[in-house]
Formats: C-alpha cells, sequence, structure tokens
C-alpha cells in the first residue's frame, strides 16, 4: 500500500468511497477538485488496483484539522486508515503544527474507537451539526507531540 497526494484521476475513486460510507462527509466533485488545486491538502491511500481510502485536511493558525477520511469497508482494519493518518501528521509537523482537530458523527463508533485508539479525545460537542439524519458532532483533539507512540497500530 502507498498513500500519496490526491490527484485529478482520483476524484471518481474517492467519490465512490465517500457514497458507500455515509458516516462521513458527502463532499462534491467541486470539493475534491478544490483539494487537487491545493486549497486543502489531500491524500488517497491505494494499493495495485487503485485508491482505497482518503484523507483531507486543512491549516487552521497553528493546528491541522481533517475534514474527511474514509476507507473502503473490503480494506478497512488493514492499515489503510493509520497510513493516512501518519501522512496528515507528517504534514503537519511540516509547519509545526500543535493539534489535530477533527469532528465526527456521535453514532460513528468505529471512526470513535480508532481516532481514540491512536491518541485522540472528545473534547465537545455541536448539537444537531450534522443533517440526514440530523446528529450530533463530537470534537476530538491530539495534541501532535503525544500522537507519535499512537501511530504504531
Amino acid at each position: 500500500m502507498t498513500v500519496r497526494p490526491i490527484e485529478s484521476r482520483d476524484i471518481e475513486a474517492v467519490l465512490a468511497i465517500q457514497q458507500a460510507s455515509p458516516d462521513v462527509a458527502q463532499w462534491t466533485r467541486e470539493d475534491y477538485a478544490r483539494v487537487v488545486a491545493g486549497e486543502m491538502a489531500g491524500w488517497v491511500a491505494e494499493r495495485e488496483h487503485g485508491a482505497i481510502g482518503f484523507l483531507t485536511a486543512r491549516r487552521v493558525a497553528s493546528d491541522l484539522e481533517i475534514l474527511n477520511c474514509a476507507v473502503r469497508a473490503d480494506a478497512r482494519r488493514r492499515g489503510a486508515g493509520t497510513a493516512l493518518l501518519r501522512a496528515v501528521l507528517a504534514w503537519g509537523g511540516g509547519f509545526h503544527a500543535e493539534n489535530a482537530l477533527l469532528e465526527v458523527r456521535a453514532s460513528n463508533a468505529a471512526a470513535l474507537r480508532f481516532y481514540e485508539r491512536h491518541g485522540f479525545k472528545v473534547t465537545g460537542q455541536r448539537p444537531r451539526y450534522y443533517t440526514a439524519p440530523v446528529e450530533d458532532a463530537l470534537l476530538l483533539t491530539a495534541e501532535i507531540g503525544s500522537l507519535a507512540g499512537n501511530m504504531e497500530s
């Protein structure tokens, strides 16, 4: 498996992974074109037959914010999510990011377990943040300096 910056040729695969992952934000083709154009950062994890996961992020002052992330169902629990998380943390290290931030649907137990296993903690809640269905968002934060030891698994 390799992780590399997202390119325009990846957009169709990313949209397919996203569509099969209803718990993640449902971005448009134009949103991903903005990532490719450099308005945000983004990576894909791929195997020999193409993209199996993606992650998008942006810099917010001295922090990085993970905006969207999903791994194809048949590729989960095989290291793609961790590899993508390593890529975004390395990117954040390039500008000395202090914290990594993200939001997760309150019902997305698998994502919560994944991020907590990698050192993130719930630090807040946004009531009724998501639509279709309406649901609270949990805010997760991790100090980037403390994440190195949590990235082994």
